[in-house]
């Protein structure tokens, strides 16, 4: 019996003013506007040449910018002015305001430059949240 294989799905692409906190699984077209480094620690010429870099960079589309957690090579990739797709992103709570990241199980990709214009007046990081428990 002749098993036939299920095609694979087009990617659904999110926009940047659709995030919610606790979500997971976005896939994003996004602008860098900025890179910031927050962290970088670590001896690159140890026998375990291990690094740990973290950036926060100011991301958007045409709906609004968040703030993107990068991490280790994913800094590499982080040059102001250049696309990136995130697959597979997911938001993380700081402070109560909202984190964009892509851990192992995601991806960042540099695309061509996109052709929308990023509008920066409408952040989603500085909004902040609240953990409300609602009792039954």
């Amino acid at each position: 019996m002749a098993e036939t294989k299920p095609g694979l799905r087009k990617p659904a692409f999110t926009k940047v003013d659709q995030l919610r906190p606790g979500t997971s699984g976005h896939n994003v077209n996004v602008k860098i506007i900025s890179t910031k480094m927050v962290l970088q620690k670590g001896r690159a010429d140890g026998p375990q040449a291990r690094q740990l870099r973290i950036s926060e960079c100011i991301v958007g589309d045409e709906t609004g910018v968040i703030v993107f957690t990068a991490r280790n090579d994913q800094v590499d990739l982080m040059k102001e002015g250049s696309t990136v797709t995130l697959r597979n992103a997911k938001i993380d709570m700081y402070k109560g305001s909202m984190r964009l990241a892509v851990d192992k199980w995601g991806r960042v990709e540099v695309t061509e430059p996109a052709s929308f214009k990023v509008k920066e007046d409408t952040n989603m990081s500085l909004i902040e949240y609240e953990l409300v428990n609602v009792a039954e």
